[in-house]
């Protein structure tokens, strides 16, 4: 009896003991097998890295924002940017989420005590990765957030960057470099920088150094790095987009990483470029509030051989989105892209040329009050043509002539190349056409030229083959919008005094938005009516002397009358293309 007992207490000992080593076994095949496929998926196996950053950046489940069973994840402020004047909110939305529009929301701010709520500036792009909420800048001691109109539920938020020191954009070049825009680092216009003193960091958390892959600085100038782009994101291009994307920021050796919404993801230009590129000539633009001017400025170069329009909004709230479709419904090839950063022209025209290399032999970075105009009888196409000619020539460079109000107290109603004819006699800087495939790769530029690879020249075209006219300083009503457009590289704002002396400003205007009594008579020293001639000649009606853009203006402010204002932008927007 007794060695009967001590057997049947053996066997179930075993018995217990097989069935816990098999589940434990069983556990650890599964956890091994979850860890080695999830990780090799995102990293692809060719750098030492720690799963444990895959585990901390599961997308977490959250309460539906309608109210029902969390059955998907809601909506989300994946991260805000905190501008001088406004805050930028990049949502998070889940897949088959329809896209909200400015009616859907609330600017809300928090404090210990209280909170209150504004309506949103604008809602910025119809892509669920990239779309914007510009909310008013918050009050001292409050924070902000969003809130859904229906139910007044609370959008859950992400962290808050303040704009002074902040990697906001990047993309992958053709030779699998990161090209990354940094705001903050302070670096002399013009002039390579040291790139020892500089690394590259690519991962989601970067306040944990030990979980960050690094990579060494190609190169370093101004506001753009260009880094050595990881194995492991250039093999897993479908797996690393959007929201779920790894980030890549910039550490200063000594000092520490930059905070980071910039995803390296998307490719944003084609590896492969085409043998033969499809448009001869393009055009890149930033500009603020400028929807009513557009319309001239696009027909017109359209009529004078401009085949493309890249247009960066900067932050815009007057609709501009409705004029850019009736161009683009009108077989205008325009595309938008969203460009919030204030301050950063050089950095915008640089990321634009990158895109438009491409598609485009030649580029144009002017601005929409800027009008490229062709004294003699050779067309946009014959200067093209000469110039390209000679393999060396990477850039044309194009005079100036700063067009004043001409007199008039009025915007005139027939456009800016038809009502202002009065000008300054001497020409002023230059603008450029580009040939993109010879840009530096370090795309230093100082907004009117690039610097260029070595082999490369630039050419000064004659005024009198080509001469841009500049209306600069047009009637009151327009030219004081200025004083509140953020485009200006080296004016921000004309109520500060910083850069007294820059010709981004007009001369002996000082910092105050007031109007002097002779302003409609200024800068007016040759009366030019070069190009209102052409204009008139190619555009209007022999029995109206109604120019195309006149109708199409008033049928645009009438339809703006009739419509709801406010929704987000559409289909023409483009991020990666």
């Amino acid at each position: 009896m007794k060695d009967r007992g001590k057997k049947q207490r053996d066997v179930v000992s075993w018995s217990g003991f097989f069935w816990c080593t098999l589940i434990v076994v069983f556990s650890c095949v599964l956890f091994t097998g979850f860890t080695f496929s999830t990780f090799h998926l995102l990293f692809g196996g060719n750098e030492k890295y720690q799963p444990v950053l895959v585990f901390r950046w599961q997308a977490p489940s959250r309460e539906s924002i309608s109210g029902e069973a969390p059955v998907t994840p809601s909506i989300s402020i994946r991260e805000t940017v905190l501008l001088p004047d406004q805050a930028l909110l990049f949502l998070n939305y889940p897949p088959s989420t329809r896209l909200f529009t400015k009616e859907d929301l609330d600017c809300v701010y928090f404090s210990a005590n209280s909170s209150l709520k504004q309506e949103p500036l604008y809602v910025d792009g119809d892509d669920r990765d990239s779309q914007i909420v510009r909310c008013p800048l918050h009050p001292r001691g409050f924070t902000v957030s969003l809130a859904l109109k229906s139910d007044g539920k609370n959008i859950t938020a992400g962290p808050t960057h303040s704009w002074d020191s902040l990697v906001y954009e990047a993309m992958i070049d053709r030779d699998n470099t990161t090209i990354v825009f940094v705001k903050g680092l302070n670096l002399r216009a013009e002039k390579i920088s040291n790139s020892s003193k500089f690394e590259c960091v690519y991962g989601w958390d970067f306040t944990r150094p030990r979980y960050l892959l690094r990579t060494n600085v190609v190169s370093i100038a101004q506001e753009i790095v260009r880094c050595k782009t990881p194995l492991s994101v250039l093999s897993s291009p479908r797996r690393m987009i959007g929201n779920n994307s790894v980030k890549v920021s910039i550490r200063v050796k000594g000092r520490g990483i930059f905070h980071s919404i910039a995803r390296a993801g998307l490719r944003s230009v084609r590896p492969d470029p085409p043998v033969r590129k499809e448009f001869e000539m393009c055009v890149c633009t930033m500009l603020r509030n400028q929807a009513r001017f557009l319309k001239e400025w696009v027909m017109y170069h359209a009529a004078i051989g401009v085949q493309r329009w890249f247009i960066y909004d900067n932050n815009s709230d007057d609709n501009i989105d409705e004029v850019l479709e009736w161009l683009s419904n009108a077989n205008y090839n325009i595309t938008m892209h969203i460009w919030p950063w204030i301050k950063t022209q050089e950095a915008g025209f640089a990321h634009c040329a990158l895109r438009a290399r491409d598609f485009c032999e030649w580029v144009g970075f002017i601005d929409v009050d800027e009008f490229l105009y062709l004294p003699s009888t050779l067309g946009l196409h014959d200067v093209l043509q000469n110039q390209s000619r000679y393999g060396y020539v990477g850039e044309m460079r194009t005079s100036c002539y700063s067009f004043g109000p001409s007199g008039l107290t009025r915007v005139p109603p027939q456009g800016v190349t038809v009502g202002y004819t009065c000008r300054v006699g001497v020409v002023e800087r230059h603008k450029s056409i580009v040939r993109p495939e010879a840009l530096n790769s370090t795309l230093i530029n100082v907004v009117h030229h690039f610097h260029l690879r070595h082999g490369f020249e630039y050419v000064n075209v004659d005024k009198g083959v080509l001469i841009i006219n500049h209306y600069k300083y047009q009637v009151w009503e327009v030219f004081k919008e200025k004083f509140y457009r953020r485009v200006a590289t080296y004016v921000a704002d004309w109520q500060n005094d910083q850069n007294a002396g820059s010709k981004d400003r007009a001369p002996g205007l000082g910092t105050k938005a007031v109007e002097p009594q002779d302003w409609s008579t200024r800068f007016c020293e040759v009366y030019d009516t070069g190009l209102r001639d052409e204009v008139l000649r190619i555009f209007a009606k022999p029995e109206y002397q109604i120019l195309p853009w006149q109708e199409e203006q008033e049928e645009h402010e009438q339809h703006l009358r009739t419509r709801t204002k406010g929704k987000h932008k559409g289909f023409f927007y483009d991020y990666v293309r």
